[in-house]
C-alpha cells in the first residue's frame, strides 16, 4: 500500500517528461500509479527524503541505510539455465542454475507487485565505447534505487535519445518484494536472477545499491567475451604519456583508492572492457569503501564524501548537525559512497585510452607472508589471475566476520564471472601477449606476521612502489626469484626500506615465516586442482613449489 496515495510527490508533474517512447508495459507491469522516467539527481533526492528512504548530510551527500543487507548476498545468486546459457556458463558455487519456469512465476507476482504503486525508470548505457555499449533500463520502487544507477551508469545525452531508447538489458528491483522458498526455490527470501535469453534480471529482498551495480557487470561479463572482449574487474588509470595500467582485485584491495592517483588522471575505479581499441570503462561512478577513511592519504575520495550528488550508505551520521563519522563501524565495515566518476578532478571524461602498459593484481594477503610487489611473466600472470588469490575483509559480503578470510576468487571476481576462468585467462593472455604488457603483484595486506600480529603494509610504500613500476624505473631493478612462488622480487626500490622487499626480515621467526609461506602455497596448490584438467599444463606448473630447507 502506498502511503502517500493522496500526496503529490515533488516531482510529480515531471514524472513523465522524459518518458521513454517503449514503455514499462513491454515489461508486464500494467496499472502502475505514477512513473518517474528518467528523473535528475536533484528531483530524485527530494523523492527519496519526500518518502523516508534517506537524509541529507553536511555539505549535501544522501544518507541511506539500507537495512539487514549491508554487502551482497552472494549465495542469492542465480542464472536461469535455459539453451542459451547452458553451454556458456561455468555452474557451480556462484552461478547457481534456475528454473525458466520458476522464473516466469516470479516475475509474474513482481510485475503484479508494481500495480498501484509508484515506479522509478532510469534509462541507461553500459559501456562508455560505442563500439560495446549495451542499453540498459532499471525499473525500481525505490527513488534512492533509482538515483544509485543513474550515478553509477552512462546517461544518454539529449531528451530525443531519451524518447527513442529501448533497452537491450532490463533489472526490475523491489527490495520490499520477497520471494518464498519454497515455492521459488530460491534460499531465502532475497534473490538475484539473471536470465540471459530474456535480457533480464530480477532483484528483490535487497536494498543493497551493490546488487544492481554487480548484476550489470555479470551481465557483461557473459556478453562481453562472446565478442571477443575482455571484461574485467579492475581499477584502471593513465598516466600523462599516455601509459594506461590496470588495477585487479577484490573489494578491500585498494583498486579504488591506488588508481585515484593525483599524477595520473582516473579511468574508472572498478569495471572495464578491454577491446582491439583499448580501455574502457564501463560505469560513470564510482562505488568506494569509506569506512576510516583518511583526508591525507585518500583526500579526493574523502573530498566526495561531503559534495551534493555523492549517495552515502551505511555510514553513521550525528541527528542533529548531519555531520559524518566516517570511522564509525557500527552498522557495517562496509560503508559506501557512490559518486559521478566526474567528481575526481583529474578523471578522464570519455572514460576510454589506450592498451595498458602495466597490468597490476592486488592482493590482501592477511597471512603476512606474500612480499609487498614480485614481477610475473604470462604464465605466473594468468595462473595468479585464475587463482585470484587474496583476503576478503569484514562487511563486504554478508556473514563475514571481523578478521579477514582467506579466499580464493577467480579471476579477482568469482561472483560476478559467468564463463569458465579458462575463458577469461586466454582473452587476457592474448591481450597481454600482443601489446607487450608487463605484469605485477602487489600484496596490500600484512606485513611482519599474519592479522593481529604484524602490521597492514604501509599505503604510503605501496604507492611508491607502483610509482616506481609506473613510471619505468622498477624494470632496471636487481630480481631475486621468489624461493617458493618463482616469481621476481626487487631487491631494492628508491623511496622504500629494502627489508621490507623480503618479508622475512620482517619476522621475527624466519623459519615460522617459510613454515607460514608454504602452508600459503599448498593452499594454492589445493585450490588450482579445480582448474588444472582444462588448462595447459604450463599453466599450471606456473604456481608456487612446496618449500624444502
Amino acid at each position: 500500500m502506498n502511503i502517500y496515495y493522496d500526496i503529490e510527490s515533488p516531482a510529480w508533474k515531471e514524472a513523465g517528461q522524459a518518458a521513454s517512447d517503449f514503455g514499462i508495459k513491454n515489461h508486464g507491469i500494467l496499472n502502475p500509479r505514477k512513473v518517474y522516467w528518467n528523473l535528475p539527481t536533484g528531483a530524485l533526492y527530494e523523492e527519496a527524503v519526500f518518502r523516508g528512504e534517506g537524509r541529507v548530510a553536511h555539505q549535501g551527500p544522501l544518507v541511506v541505510l539500507t537495512g539487514k543487507h549491508t554487502g551482497r548476498s552472494a549465495a542469492d545468486k542465480y542464472i536461469v539455465r535455459e539453451q542459451k546459457t547452458e553451454e556458456h556458463v561455468w555452474w557451480g558455487e556462484y552461478n547457481r542454475p534456475y528454473n525458466p519456469e520458476n522464473f516466469s512465476a516470479l516475475l509474474s507476482r513482481m510485475q503484479a507487485f508494481f500495480q498501484g504503486r509508484d515506479v522509478f525508470v532510469q534509462d541507461l548505457f553500459a559501456g562508455a565505447d560505442p563500439d560495446n555499449s549495451l542499453p540498459i533500463r532499471v525499473i525500481t520502487e525505490r527513488a534512492f534505487s533509482s538515483l544509485f544507477v543513474r550515478t553509477m551508469f552512462l546517461k544518454p545525452r539529449t531528451q530525443e535519445a531519451l524518447k527513442k531508447h529501448v533497452p537491450e538489458f532490463t533489472i526490475i528491483c523491489a527490495p520490499s518484494f520477497q520471494a518464498n522458498p519454497l515455492v521459488d526455490m530460491t534460499r531465502s527470501e532475497t534473490f538475484i536472477i539473471a536470465n540471459f535469453s530474456a535480457r533480464l534480471a530480477l532483484i528483490g529482498g535487497s536494498m543493497y545499491g551493490g546488487e544492481m551495480k554487480k548484476t550489470i557487470f555479470t551481465v557483461l561479463n557473459f556478453l562481453l567475451p562472446l565478442e571477443g572482449v575482455m571484461s574485467m574487474h579492475c581499477s584502471a588509470n593513465v598516466g600523462p604519456d599516455g601509459d594506461t595500467a590496470l588495477f585487479f582485485g577484490l573489494s578491500g584491495t585498494g583498486k579504488t583508492t591506488l588508481s585515484a592517483d593525483p599524477k595520473r588522471r582516473l579511468i574508472g575505479d572498478d569495471e572495464h572492457g578491454w577491446n582491439d581499441n583499448g580501455i574502457f570503462n564501463v560505469e560513470d561512478g564510482c562505488y568506494a569503501k569509506v569506512i576510516r577513511l583518511s583526508a591525507s592519504a585518500e583526500p579526493q575520495i574523502y573530498a566526495c564524501t561531503r559534495r551534493f550528488g555523492t549517495i552515502i550508505e551505511n555510514v553513521v551520521m550525528d541527528p542533529l548537525t548531519r555531520r559524518l563519522d566516517l570511522n564509525d563501524d557500527r552498522i557495517t565495515e562496509n560503508t559506501r559512497a557512490v559518486y559521478p566518476l566526474e567528481y575526481i578532478d583529474n578523471s578522464v571524461p570519455e572514460k576510454m585510452a589506450g592498451h595498458p602498459k602495466n597490468v597490476i593484481f592486488l592482493t590482501c594477503d592477511a597471512s603476512g607472508v606474500m612480499p609487498p610487489i614480485a614481477r610475473l611473466n604470462p604464465e605466473q600472470a594468468l595462473y595468479h589471475f585464475i587463482s585470484g588469490y587474496t583476503s576478503k575483509l569484514a562487511g563486504t559480503e554478508m556473514g563475514l566476520g571481523i578478521e579477514p578470510e582467506i579466499t580464493f576468487s577467480t579471476c579477482f571476481g568469482a561472483p560476478f564471472m559467468v564463463h569458465h576462468p579458462h575463458d577469461y585467462a586466454e582473452l587476457l593472455r592474448s591481450k597481454i601477449v600482443r601489446h607487450g604488457v608487463d605484469c605485477w603483484l602487489v600484496n596490500t595486506g600484512w606485513t611482519g606476521g599474519p592479522f593481529g600480529v604484524g602490521k597492514r603494509i604501509s599505503i604510503q610504500h605501496t604507492r611508491t612502489l607502483l610509482n616506481n613500476v609506473l613510471e619505468g624505473k622498477l624494470r632496471k631493478a636487481k630480481f631475486r626469484k621468489d624461493p617458493i612462488f618463482g616469481f621476481d622480487v626487487p631487491e631494492a626500490c628508491e623511496g622504500v626500506p629494502a627489508d621490507i622487499l623480503d618479508p622475512s626480515n620482517t619476522w621475527g621467526d624466519r623459519e615460522e615465516y617459510f613454515r607460514k609461506y608454504d602452508a600459503l602455497a599448498a593452499r594454492f596448490i589445493e585450490n588450482f586442482k579445480l582448474f588444472q584438467d582444462e588448462v595447459p599444463r604450463s599453466l599450471a606448473e606456473a604456481g608456487p613449489k612446496r618449500w624444502t630447507r
